[in-house]
């Protein structure tokens, strides 16, 4: 029992290299990572991972047009959508520092890069299922995931840390709840829409609280380095 504990710390550690997280859930997905990360196939690369993850976004996105044209129930295959999505997206990373052979600034890029059209296509696919002045939702969650996206960008800029979180909400997060939401139109047609306005208005202010922090933590970047900038001009006299 105490090998596989320190086995599972020794594990934490490893894969939580490059990357802050504050998100709710971070302590309960870092120890499913690190079970998860020790029994991923040898034949299995970080690439093939984020392309799972891809696959999972690309079903979710397809529940939403079978769910219109087919049956509502399909909704449903969106949640297995995001639990692939999950494992591809999660895993990707953090089995390259589990294998010792990590491509931070090819991986970051790569990452950043599916992430996005991933996004996009979640979106398309609830514009496809919703109707009227609703498909706007869909829109509107793309713009709000994207703002989030730029300020983690921002923050690794800044601060010299990388983080995917927007406070306590995160990818995870985020997933649960559109699952969460996914479920109730399933049983309530047309909740979704009130539901999705509700999450949207979630994530802006959470992206606003977030952003402030930002503009507060670039203030004092820019304070520290005009200080140095004094002290290194009287150093040189």
């Amino acid at each position: 029992m105490k090998k596989i504990l320190e086995k599972t710390v020794e594990t934490l550690c490893i894969i939580s290299q490059g990357r802050h997280r504050t998100n709710l859930l971070k302590k309960q997905e870092q120890k499913a990572l690190a079970f998860l990360v020790c029994r991923v196939p040898a034949c299995v690369t970080s690439d093939m991972l984020t392309a799972i993850g891809f696959l999972g976004g690309v079903i979710t996105s397809l529940s939403f047009v079978l769910a219109l044209y087919v049956d509502r129930y399909l909704l449903l295959l969106g949640i297995f959508g995001f639990l692939v999505n999950w494992f591809g997206d999660s895993l990707d990373g953090r089995l390259a520092y589990y294998r010792n052979a990590p491509r931070k600034w090819y991986g970051f890029s790569l990452d950043i890069t599916v992430d996005w059209i991933t996004t996009i296509l979640i979106g398309f696919g609830f514009v496809i299922y919703a109707k009227g002045l609703a498909e706007l939702l869909g829109l509107f969650f793309v713009v709000m995931y994207g703002w989030e996206m730029i300020t983690a960008l921002l923050r690794y800029k800044i601060t010299d840390k990388y983080s995917i979180d927007c406070g306590m909400i995160g990818p995870t997060e985020v997933r649960i709840i559109i699952s969460i939401i996914l479920i109730m139109e399933v049983f309530i047609q047309g909740s979704i829409i009130y539901f999705a306005m509700v999450a949207c208005a979630c994530i802006f202010i959470s992206n606003l609280i977030e952003t402030v922090k930002l503009l507060k933590a670039a203030s004092m970047r820019d304070q520290k380095e005009k200080e140095n900038s004094l002290v290194d001009s009287h150093t040189s006299l």
